[in-house]
């Protein structure tokens, strides 16, 4: 039997968005990744697909060049597929005070992070209520819930993914169209040996670290119940708990002593 859907996902060739791919692949789930390495893609292509025997394009594209966004959804669109799922997980993030931090890096943050999410969120969140039908999950972090000191970009930009997504699925309510935005914490990967932080002791030591695959399953089954806001972990949903009762001033002032661990 065919597989029903066909998922979108970006950023998938390493951490969260390689782990959504095989477990979308194991769904029985045709796929679409696009990630910026193409060897990668095309190793985890063979793979998904000898293991699964399901159908696997990839599309190596710099998701933070505005130009490529255009030129994905045509080559997309020539293999005549309908995308049923999108997932936005490419993001980058950046560590430093922002008088220290290169403009040129916050700019491609800014790109990937906030205009390729919403203008692949535009595309097909448009096609799937035509349709009545479609699951969009936007990756979001706990850091969406509130400022970050040395990290003042990256913290803004998931604030915006959280902030559409919400919004967006209040409009979608009753269509048959689901928006989630999964809010994971620090999580294995290579993000902030990405971002910067080449001492990752601090992070460790105040906060257990969860394996890739842990959240991207926990954010798959969220998308798949239709659940708006996914926070992964005791630990995050007990830190935005907190969050909403302490005052905005004192949040900003202990992530600033928090991040200030961190050796850049």
């Amino acid at each position: 039997m065919k597989p029903a859907n066909t998922a979108l996902i970006t950023g998938a060739s390493g951490g969260i968005g390689l782990e959504l791919a095989k477990i979308a692949a194991s769904k029985n789930i045709n796929l679409v990744l696009v990630a910026r390495n193409k060897v990668k893609l095309d190793q985890l292509r063979k793979e998904l697909k000898e293991k699964y025997q399901i159908n696997v394009w990839v599309f190596a594209h710099d998701l933070s060049n505005p130009d490529t966004l255009p030129e994905l959804v045509e080559e997309i669109d020539n293999l005549a597929l309908e995308i049923t799922i999108l997932i936005n997980n490419a993001g980058i993030g950046d560590y430093g005070k922002y008088l220290e931090t290169s403009p040129g890096k916050e700019l491609e943050m800014i790109n990937l992070n906030v205009f390729a999410l919403t203008y692949l969120t535009k595309i097909y969140y448009r096609r799937m209520m035509h349709a009545g039908n479609g699951k969009i999950m936007n990756l979001s972090s706990i850091a969406g819930f509130m400022p970050g000191p040395y990290m003042s970009v990256y913290y803004a930009t998931k604030a915006y993914v959280l902030s559409l997504t919400e919004a967006l699925s209040a409009e979608a309510k009753g269509t048959g169209v689901t928006l989630t935005a999964l809010c994971p914490g620090p999580t294995e990967s290579n993000f902030f040996a990405n971002a910067s932080v080449n001492d990752q002791s601090a992070i460790k030591l105040f906060l257990s670290i969860p394996k890739a695959e842990v959240v991207a399953r926990y954010g798959f089954n969220a998308m798949m119940k239709g659940r708006t806001v996914a926070i992964h972990g005791i630990k995050n949903k007990i830190t935005i708990f907190l969050v909403n009762f302490i005052p905005r001033k004192m949040v900003t002032l202990i992530i600033k002593w928090y991040q200030s661990k961190w050796k850049n």
